[in-house]
């Protein structure tokens, strides 16, 4: 291998980063072929009932206007998977904006003001959106996966009761939405009996089978692109309605039609985190040594589908314990579908997990880092696999020491400025390693370049630059002679770009493509290349998604400075550390981009970031982002992300894990032990809003 050639782990440049700042990369909402018309959805305006009637005369009546579609005249779709997918099919409503009409016109103020005059009539039934614990119809899903259900570890409950030191403390974190900063958006054109969608996904493969499915179409008369997406976090993981009404409107229409939804209808259509109600319980020696972990987690689904919030994953690994039970229940209501959220389960289940961590420290008066290294271990406790590699300990002392955590002072409220007390926290963060089988095709050209096709997803991860130097790493060829074509569904298949999961996916399959490439050039022995050059391809199937004899995670540490104005109950965070055992980072300018944005997102949970049901109304308080606090500018303060040089040969040919959101995963919680650390008063509720600063205060 040339020294050029060397790509993997060099800090390259992210190649659409000159497309994106000059505004030359598309988006799905930026492709408007000839003759395109526009649709604006209308949601339901109650929390539960059925549709009695649709009057579109106005909007009929108004200029430009080309049609509305409701259940009444709509076509019929064959029975999705998904059943949030089952649009305009009858006249029930399941959720407050759910849609029940699409209006379709000239221009996108037609379509919007169309759908203002369309009036539609409802029978409303009683709804039931709140969440509490305790609730009878509360039950425990079926474990699919491995990730949720009950699990039970010897003799929790009465490891617990014989325990001499004790945690019993519930927590609660709110609704979370996702917010990216491209709305979802897809433009769809039917051109000789081929459907062809410019959809904001995560996915394209997904969204072609499911359209495909949807119009008894055979795959390959479908195609999806997603050339650039303007983020997701998980809400554009799957395919959402909005693909369905304009794939649907430019069938009816005859015309291309571009849909592009509204921030405000986002809350209610395209997923959000449920919000979950935790019960932990540890019992411990008077060393701090575990002895008993019992975490119960109880949250929302919808009555379309069911999606469980597996808060309780992450604490069957974390922590060596003889004895543990982990519940996750869920309780069906009249809300919208729940779905996916950057770290979906180990998020917020972590926040949990490491508070009473935290509180079992306190309470014993040992260092919160000592005691998680005495509680280390090099084995699952439930499953008792060894882990392929598990530096969470030397991630630990890593921070500690960069953080300067030996000049804390362990007592609350001992570091004052004014009115402003000033405290620091730590919490450890995992997330698994989740690889699934992909293919992918590498070609030599006669020019001396490369093209690597596979269709992945870049979401903002930097996905073009990581696949490009991994094909150079294994070709043994300069950097800028590979490309890669992504995005597109007519591209070799590909997973999702989702659960950390992306590049260790397609970089398998890039990396076997580029394998057999090169061995078929040099069994060429330098002869010249055909006019049509020479190509390879590879399947994962049946390696990328074999049983493995390890458990496989990433692993991390969290610390945080803050600052309570005590007058104002102002939180402010001053320094946020994140230290990371992720394999071999491939690119370390995309890996810390990753780490610093899922901490930025931990920072958003702790402090500003929830979603508030109505009860009366069954609908979310918040619903755009001026009502939804996303972290700005003046929030976020120095944030530090260093990682840990960790070689794993159980992964994938790339040793790398995925770095995508165990960057969220345990920040709310070091913020939050930070709050407890300058204040002395303990909030168990996310987020750590001032007016819950001020009524925890002592005497208020």
């Amino acid at each position: 291998m040339s020294d050029t050639a060397s790509a993997l782990g060099a800090a390259a440049e992210r190649r659409e980063g000159p497309d994106k700042v000059t505004g030359s990369a598309r988006y799905a909402a930026e492709h408007t072929p000839e003759g395109c018309a526009y649709a604006w959805p209308v949601p339901a305006t109650v929390a539960r009932g059925e549709v009695t009637g649709i009057d579109d005369a106005a909007a009929l009546a108004l200029p430009g206007v080309v049609g509305v579609l409701s259940h009444l005249n709509a076509p019929r779709l064959a029975e999705p998977d998904d059943a949030t997918l089952a649009v305009l099919r009858d006249a029930r409503v399941p959720h407050r904006g759910w849609y029940v009409a699409l209006v379709v016109a000239d221009s996108l103020e037609a379509a919007r003001e169309g759908a203002g005059a369309v009036r539609v009539t409802y029978a409303e039934e009683p709804h039931d959106v709140t969440l509490r614990a305790g609730h009878p119809d509360a039950y425990v899903p079926e474990d699919t996966d491995g990730t949720s259900g009950e699990h039970v570890r010897g003799d929790a409950e009465g490891a617990f009761a014989r325990a001499p030191a004790h945690v019993d403390a519930t927590y609660r974190v709110p609704p979370l939405h996702n917010h990216p900063m491209e709305p979802h958006a897809a433009t769809a054109r039917w051109q000789d009996g081929h459907l062809t969608v410019h959809d904001s996904s995560q996915g394209t493969t997904t969204v072609r089978n499911v359209l495909a499915g949807l119009f008894a179409l055979p795959r390959d008369h479908v195609t999806v692109i997603s050339e650039h997406v303007g983020g997701g976090f998980g809400c554009k993981g799957t395919p959402r309605p909005h693909v369905v009404l304009a794939a649907l409107a430019a069938r009816v229409t005859g015309r291309p039609v571009k849909l592009v939804l509204p921030r405000r209808q986002l809350a209610t259509v395209v997923g959000h985190r449920s919000p979950t109600l935790h019960r932990v319980r540890l019992g411990a020696e008077a060393d701090g040594t575990l002895t008993s972990v019992i975490h119960e987690v109880t949250a929302h689904t919808s009555r379309v589908k069911e999606f469980v919030e597996t808060a309780t994953a992450a604490t069957r690994v974390m922590y060596a314990s003889p004895h543990g039970r982990t519940t996750q229940r869920v309780l069906a209501l009249d809300v919208p579908s729940p779905s996916w959220m950057r770290a979906p389960g180990e998020a917020p289940g972590m926040y949990a997990l490491e508070s009473a961590m935290d509180e079992l420290a306190s309470s014993l008066g040992i260092d919160p880092v000592e005691l998680r290294l005495r509680n280390d271990t090099r084995t699952e406790p439930d499953s008792s696999l060894p882990f392929s590699s598990r530096h969470l300990a030397e991630c630990l002392r890593e921070g500690a020491r960069r953080f300067g955590w030996s000049a804390r002072d362990p007592r609350p409220r001992s570091h004052a400025e004014g009115p402003v007390l000033v405290g620091s926290g730590v919490a450890s963060a995992t997330y698994p390693v989740l690889v699934s089988p992909s293919r992918a095709s590498a070609h030599a050209l006669p020019d001396g370049s490369f093209v690597v096709r596979i269709n992945a997803t870049d979401i903002g991860t930097g996905a073009r630059t990581v696949l490009a130097q991994i094909a150079a790493d294994t070709l043994g060829a300069p950097l800028e002679r590979v490309r890669t074509d992504i995005g597109s569904s007519d591209l070799p298949a590909a997973p999702l770009a989702g659960g950390s999961s992306g590049t260790a996916s397609w970089g398998w399959a890039v990396h076997e493509a580029c394998t057999e490439l090169a061995a078929l050039l040099s069994a060429r022995r330098g002869a010249p290349l055909p006019p049509e050059g020479l190509s390879a391809t590879a399947d994962t199937a049946g390696t990328a998604d074999a049983d493995s004899d390890f458990s496989r995670h990433s692993f991390g540490a969290h610390f945080a400075e803050v600052g309570v104005d005590t007058v104002t109950g102002e939180v402010r965070v001053r320094r946020l550390l994140g230290v990371y055992a992720a394999g071999r980072i491939l690119n370390p300018h995309t890996a810390r981009s990753q780490f610093i944005g899922g901490m930025t997102m931990g920072l958003g949970m702790a402090l500003t970031e929830g979603s508030t049901m109505d009860a009366a109304f069954g609908d979310f308080a918040e619903c755009d982002l001026a009502a939804y606090h996303v972290p700005a500018h003046a929030d976020v303060p120095a944030i530090e992300a260093h990682w840990i040089d960790e070689e794993d040969p159980h992964l994938n040919p790339m040793g790398s894990k995925g770095i995508g959101e165990i960057g969220i995963v345990g920040t709310a919680a070091a913020i939050g032990n930070a709050v407890h650390h300058a204040t002395g008063v303990r909030l168990r509720e996310l987020p750590l809003t001032p007016d819950r600063v001020l009524d925890a205060r002592p005497g208020s």
